[in-house]
Formats: structure tokens, sequence, C-alpha cells
């Protein structure tokens, strides 16, 4: 089981994702747990203030050092373990590696900036490290923040059964092959007839094979860090010679940065 804190001004944005689908139904069977802590239930005024202006000027809101220290040190008073992640344009890329070692935590604090950010000696003196998702603008950490808990309550075990996390793209360091459904036959395309075979093996090599494919046209920046054995070369190798005028990264790698938000 993994315990997720999230610490926002805007509470409200956490009722919907983690009331629907694979989330619940963690929620439900004890393998997760996510609270939502509002940063304004950690002032001391009697107007709650939670955020004030930049000293030096310039625009926007700053979120206040002194609400945000006490949320954090409520968490390692009840939880020594818990790990502070704070979600920031500057963070490292959260990528799929990022997720399995999270998956690894019994507890994470996940603290959303917003407006221009956090005080500078929150982000000295009390987090342990910080996540961007992308290099695009938000309105502030919650959607990280969300995205954060669904991909690493995916890797926790039983909340997809069957192991399926492995399958996931990214996992291994490739993108998932292509999928099919019924009907067989759509617009005169027809389902790749291994799929139907019955053959097992066929099926698994067609579908590594595929997934190579796919990374190698679309994402090649991927391979160069991928885990791939003597096989997925040899397939690799069969890739690149057939060719079907396709080229190594038809769709563009993203270039990594980091969001940012106002």
């Amino acid at each position: 089981m993994i315990r997720f804190d999230i610490l926002t001004l805007f509470p409200g944005m956490f009722r919907s994702p983690f009331e629907e689908s694979l989330l619940r139904r963690a929620r439900e069977r004890g393998l997760i747990e996510v609270r939502i802590l509002d940063v304004r239930d950690f002032t001391a005024d009697r107007h709650k203030v939670a955020d004030d202006y930049p000293f030096g000027g310039g625009k926007g809101m700053v979120l206040k050092p002194e609400p945000l220290a006490r949320a954090i040190a409520a968490a390692r008073a009840e939880d020594p373990a818990v790990r502070v992640i704070l979600l920031s344009p500057q963070g490292a890329h959260f990528d799929q590696a990022a997720a399995e070692r999270l998956a690894g935590c019994g507890h994470l604090l996940l603290v959303c900036g917003h407006y221009e950010g956090v005080d500078e000696r929150i982000r000295m003196h009390y987090v342990d490290e910080e996540l961007s998702i992308g290099d695009y603008v938000l309105t502030g950490g919650e959607l990280p923040a969300m995205v954060v808990v669904d991909a690493v309550s995916r890797l926790v075990p039983g909340v997809l059964g069957c192991e399926a996390s492995r399958e996931d793209s990214f996992t291994g360091g490739v993108l998932a092959p292509p999928q099919y459904t019924r009907p067989r036959m759509f617009e005169g395309q027809a389902v790749p007839a291994v799929l139907l075979s019955g053959n097992h093996e066929a099926i698994t090599r067609y579908r590594r094979r595929e997934a190579l494919r796919v990374t190698w046209e679309r994402r090649p920046d991927l391979l160069g860090r991928a885990c791939l054995s003597v096989e997925d070369q040899a397939l690799l190798e069969e890739i690149r010679l057939a060719g079907n005028g396709q080229g190594p990264g038809r769709g563009p790698a993203a270039d990594r940065g980091a969001e940012s938000w106002t």
C-alpha cells in the first residue's frame, strides 16, 4: 500500500479524479490512500492568507512559507519516512523510471506550486525533490500531482491485476504495440492475421517487433537507453532494413524541459 498526501490551495480540483476507474477501486481495496490537504488549514491568521506579493516586485503571488512549513512538519512528525515532492517548473523530468522509483516509497507528500511558485526557502530546506511533467504552461501543480498519483499507483501490486503494467508504453524503455479489437474488418482494414492465429509464441514475437517498430519510428530517443535483448537487436535490424519509407523519428520526440504556470 502507498499513501499520497497532496498539499494544495485548491482541494476541489481533486474531487473527481480519484473517484473514478482504477484509482477509485484501488482506494476501495486499500491498495492506495489519497489525502487532500488544504494549505489554508495550516495558516495562523483568521483570514487564512496563504500567499503574498513577491519581495522586489513583479507579477503574481508567491505561496507563503509558514503554512507550507507547518504542513510538511506535521507530515514528517506523523511519518519521518515521508518523501516530500514539490511539483515545480524547475524540477527533474517525471518519467516511467521516476514513477517506478516512487512506487517503492510508502508515503509521498506532493506539494502543489501555484501562481509564481513557492517561497524559495521552502524549496531549499523542506523539499526532498522537485518534479516537472513537461515543457508547457500550466495553472499550477495540481494536474502534475494527479499525473504522479496515477502513474505511480498503476505500479502498486494488485492495482491493475495480472501484472498488466509490465506491458505499458515506456516500461522496458519502448512504446506499446498497436492494439486491435472487434470487428475483425473495419472500413476495409483487417486485424493482422497473426493476432487471430492462436499461436501465442508468434503473437508475442509480433507484438515485440511492433513495439520496437513504433518506438523506432516515433521515439527513437528511447532506444538508446532501453534494455534490448539480442533478439530485440535482430528485430530492430529487420525493421531498419524493411524501412517501408519510414525513418527513425517520424514523430518528433519532445524536447525535455519543464512546465511553468501562471
